[in-house]
C-alpha cells in the first residue's frame, strides 16, 4: 500500500507451536581434570546401565525440569562420583553438543563442562554408574567411549591447553604452597611437552601477578632450596605462557 508518497511492504509473520515440535531432553557431562601419580587424569565412570553398559564414559546426565545448568553439572558430578565438594573445583561451559543420535533412547542436547583443581578425592561410584575412578588421560584417549564423550574430552583437553597460556588457572592443579618448577610440571604434563626452565622461569615471573612469594623455601636437601610461591591476584596471564606447536 502506499501511504502519502511511500510505498510500505506488508510483512507476515508466521508463529509456530512449541507443540509442533518433539520433545528432546537436555543433558550435561564434565570432563575433570588432576594431575595424580605424575600423569595427568581425567575422571571417567564405568556405565552401570544400557546404552553403553560397560563403556568408559564422562560424568553427567539428565538434567531436571526446574534445575539451571550449572547446578544440574554440580549434581550429576556429585550423585556420580561421590568427589565431595565443587567448590575447590574451577568449572566453565566447554560447549554444547547436540548431533542427532548421539544418544540411542532419544534426542538429546549435551552441555559439557570442563573442570580441574589439585588434589581431589579417590571418587566412589553412585546411582546409575557401575564404578568411577581417575584415568590417565594417555589411555582414555584411545578407548572406545560412550556415546561421543571421546570427542567432548579431546575438546576438554583442548580448552584446558588453551587456557594454560593465558590464563593463571595452571595454578589450580598446583597445592599451595609450590614451586616454579611444580607450575612447570603442570605445563608439561598438560601440553605433553618439555619446557626449558630458566626461561619459564623468567616467563612466570614476567607475568604481573600470576604468582607471590611466600617468604618461606623448600627445605634443605638435595640440591640448592627453591623459593616457595602461592597464586597471585590475575587471571588473566600479561604476556601470556606460549606453548610451542
Amino acid at each position: 500500500m502506499t501511504i502519502k508518497g511511500f510505498i510500505v511492504k506488508s510483512t507476515i509473520v508466521t508463529y509456530t507451536r512449541p507443540m509442533a515440535f518433539p520433545p528432546f531432553a537436555v543433558t550435561v557431562d564434565l570432563v575433570v581434570f588432576t594431575i595424580r601419580d605424575d600423569a595427568l587424569h581425567v575422571l571417567t565412570i564405568r556405565r552401570g546401565e544400557s546404552p553403553f553398559k560397560g563403556r568408559k564414559a564422562l560424568p553427567g546426565g539428565f538434567v531436571k525440569v526446574n534445575e539451571d545448568l550449572d547446578t544440574a553439572a554440580a549434581r550429576e558430578l556429585l550423585e556420580e562420583t561421590n568427589i565431595g565438594s565443587v567448590d575447590r573445583l574451577h568449572l566453565e561451559q566447554l560447549g554444547t553438543y547436540g548431533t542427532p543420535k548421539r544418544d540411542p533412547r532419544m534426542r538429546t542436547v549435551s552441555v559439557a563442562y570442563l573442570a580441574f583443581a589439585a588434589d581431589l578425592a579417590t571418587p566412589v561410584a553412585g546411582t546409575d554408574a557401575a564404578s568411577a575412578q581417575w584415568s590417565p588421560l594417555s589411555a582414555t584417549l584411545s578407548t572406545k567411549m560412550a556415546f561421543d564423550h571421546l570427542t567432548i574430552l579431546q575438546d576438554g583437553l583442548e580448552r584446558a591447553r588453551a587456557k594454560l597460556e593465558y590464563t593463571t588457572l595452571a595454578a589450580s592443579f598446583c597445592s599451595n604452597p609450590f614451586t616454579i618448577a611444580d607450575l612447570r610440571h603442570v605445563y608439561e604434563l598438560v601440553w605433553d611437552t618439555t619446557i626449558d626452565p630458566r626461561n619459564f622461569h623468567r616467563k612466570v615471573l614476567a607475568s604481573e601477578g600470576f604468582v607471590e612469594p611466600t617468604g618461606e623455601h623448600t627445605s634443605a636437601g638435595r640440591g640448592r632450596p627453591a623459593q616457595l610461591f602461592r597464586p597471585g591476584p590475575a587471571t588473566q596471564l600479561h604476556p601470556p605462557v606460549r606453548r610451542q606447536h
